[in-house]
């Protein structure tokens, strides 16, 4: 009997070491790649299309539209959006 309990707990030290070093390898490398991924910021955009030079109400209407698109797929934040939108007005 003093045999198989030795066993038993030597088995769950062993176990228990496992567990802690490989708990320790996870963290250490979700440390590394949280370090790593503000450098691989998202991808980068084309910019949004220039506004129409000395055009009509009808380009500068198609010109919004085509903003309005972008900012609704994500592409442009609100801030973007509104910038561009006052270049294309102005």
């Amino acid at each position: 009997m003093p045999g198989l309990i030795r066993g038993v707990a030597r088995t769950a030290v062993v176990a228990g070491t496992a567990t802690a070093v490989s708990n320790n390898v996870s963290r250490r490398q979700a440390g590394r790649w949280a370090e790593q991924q503000p450098q691989q910021a998202q991808p980068q955009y084309a910019p949004p299309p220039p506004a129409p030079a000395e055009g009509g109400m009808e380009d500068k209407i198609k010109a919004l539209k085509e903003l309005g698109e972008l900012k609704a797929q994500g592409i442009l934040t609100d801030a973007e959006f509104e910038a561009q939108k006052a270049k294309l007005l102005a």
